[in-house]
């Protein structure tokens, strides 16, 4: 069934459905690709984990980032791009993002999306978020925008009467005996069209599956955000590449040091606006540490934040934009104010109080310009993929755009490229082990602690050896469970999936960051301080081997590789 010859332990399907492309995930990236190919003529399918319209777009609060005003360029927006990446950027991608973003952007304007506009002139408003030197993000509903998207998006495939099939959880990449994409394995969860296990059987499949940010105890990802997408390309042969670059949101509404899940992000714009970034004292920490203070790259304001705390021995930092007055923060931000308040926190009154949490996967499956991964007709766009365009740390408001431009780039290679699948192709190998799924919170609290966003070779040796136990007790409980009816592992579900699903990922990131011996962007190495273009301005691309171990491989220069779909080396390259 997969090309490694590893699968998730599952029932065989009892249902199947046609199609000439599958869309996974429901976000700005998924929607998009989805309404292309069926404008395209091609039959097509949205299989999402929740609902439509619970896709991580929603929780996008910033804003969209384009070249849209009076005197903004895209080569300004490319720039500044290329600056936060921290010289791991692919140009190429980034200058396809910025030229083609803002006709894109227009485009889902054209969909039914609302962007707030001046009420004079009638033009879009924008603002600035860290890392942009122009104030070029659109927003609307003040801080409502990923919500705004998703409405639009949602409703335009509702009058397409486009196929979907909603709580369904991806399982399983369906592959013919050429190795090529031929559909995908799926669970339908409660109230879906389907019960069980089934198949979507389609020459394309496009992985829109969002993060991975339930790796760690607090994120501002939804619980859906397990890395299913890269566990599933990693499982039929794909190369990821940039795991190691999580970017943790320097302002989190701090709710305790033992709060765990997701947590109330508060938007970059709200800095964008002219909030700042205080110590207990009221000290503005961030003067002189960047020319751009509290609206620096990502990283570096959420280094400087944790300096700080280190310094004074504090668990979290303040935001105060007290100046702002109450009508602003009604107007601007309603969604933040109302988060606040709900935790007993007034913005209006009082500093927020804040600290990093785990916000976004730079990395993710290895793409070409097209959408194209190593696997011949897997396709990936948005959070779950790695385009080249953010490099060693996205820059702020770049992920929706990104998901716009690439998701129309897919859509238009796979309708160039018409294909009928073949025959699927069963693994004659038993399926890897399944997780208990109790195993989920010890998984979150070991890359917390060794992989967050402080790490040294100490903390990622620790968490790698505990990663390893989770496995080998799993594979040992696996391998007691085939030769008796008394010793099993865990039982095939949803819960045992995602566990799976997180452990897999999280050993992926956890080898990266080993391998990677320096700090760039929002990869700290407190034993490996500085950042050595010499050695590490290059990628590192990661395969799951047949034998299931881990191959990394570093990449000769900053630029990607053309994407090569050819057979996978099962050796360890170096």
């Amino acid at each position: 069934m997969t090309r490694t010859g590893i699968r998730l332990k599952a029932p065989a399907p009892g249902w199947t459905v046609d199609a000439d492309v599958v869309v996974v995930g429901s976000g700005v990236a998924g929607l998009t690709a989805a309404l292309r190919c069926t404008a395209a003529g091609l039959r097509t399918v949205v299989v999402t984990k929740a609902r439509l319209d619970d896709g991580s777009t929603r929780w996008a609060q910033g804003g969209i980032a384009a070249a849209l005003g009076d005197g903004d360029t895209p080569e300004q927006h490319l720039d500044d791009t290329l600056v936060a990446g921290a010289g791991l950027c692919d140009e190429e991608a980034v200058r396809a993002l910025v030229t083609e973003g803002p006709d894109a952007v227009r485009r889902l304007i054209d969909t039914g999306a609302l962007f707030d506009t001046d009420p004079e002139s009638g033009a879009i408003q924008l603002t600035r978020e860290g890392g942009h030197h122009r104030r070029r993000i659109a927003h609307a509903g003040g801080d409502a925008t990923g919500a705004e998207i998703s409405r639009a998006l949602v409703e335009a495939v509702r009058s397409a009467s486009l196929r979907t099939i909603e709580n369904a959880l991806v399982l399983d990449l369906l592959m013919d005996p050429d190795g090529r994409t031929a559909g995908v394995t799926l669970h339908v969860m409660g109230e879906g069209q389907h019960d069980g296990v089934g198949a979507v059987r389609a020459p394309a499949v496009v992985l829109a599956t969002g993060g991975m940010g339930q790796v760690f105890s607090a994120t501002t990802n939804p619980s859906v955000s397990t890395g299913d997408g890269v566990a599933l390309a990693l499982r039929a042969g794909a190369e990821v590449s940039d795991l190691e670059f999580v970017q943790f949101h320097p302002t989190v509404l701090f709710l305790g040091s033992d709060a765990e899940g997701q947590q109330p992000l508060v938007s970059e714009a709200v800095r964008g606006e002219g909030a700042h970034l205080v110590d207990a004292d009221g000290v503005r920490f961030m003067l002189g540490q960047h020319e751009l203070a509290e609206l620096a790259p990502r990283d570096i304001v959420a280094k400087g934040i944790m300096r700080r705390m280190r310094e004074q021995g504090a668990e979290h930092m303040y935001l105060d934009a007290r100046h702002f007055g109450a009508r602003m923060w009604e107007s601007r931000f309603p969604t933040i104010l109302a988060a606040c308040r709900s935790h007993g926190i007034d913005p209006v009154t009082e500093p927020v109080p804040v600290a990093p949490a785990a916000h976004y996967a730079s990395g993710g499956v290895r793409t070409d310009l097209r959408g194209r991964t190593t696997v011949p007709g897997l396709y990936a766009c948005g959070e779950v993929a790695c385009t080249g365009v953010h490099g060693a740390n996205r820059l702020a408001s770049n992920s929706l755009l990104e998901g716009l431009v690439f998701a129309e780039r897919i859509a238009e290679d796979i309708a160039a490229h018409p294909a009928t699948p073949g025959p699927a192709v069963e693994s004659e190998e038993a399926p890897g082990p399944l997780l208990d799924p109790a195993t989920r919170i010890e998984i979150q609290r070991i890359m917390t602690a060794g992989a967050g966003v402080l790490r040294s070779a100490d903390s990622l040796d620790h968490a790698a050896d505990a990663l390893e136990v989770l496995y080998r007790s799993a594979a040992a409980e696996a391998d007691a469970g085939n030769g008796s009816d008394d010793v099993k592992d865990a039982e095939p579900g949803v819960d045992a999936w995602e566990a799976t699903n997180l452990l897999l990922v999280s050993r992926v990131l956890v080898a990266a960051a080993r391998a990677r011996e320096e700090t760039r962007g929002c990869h700290w190495r407190e034993d490996r301080p500085d950042r050595d273009d010499d050695t590490w301005r290059r990628h590192l691309v990661v395969r799951l081997t047949p034998g299931r171990t881990l191959a990394v491989h570093r990449t000769a220069s900053a630029s990607f590789p053309p994407v090569d779909p050819g057979p996978v080396p099962a050796q360890r390259e170096q």
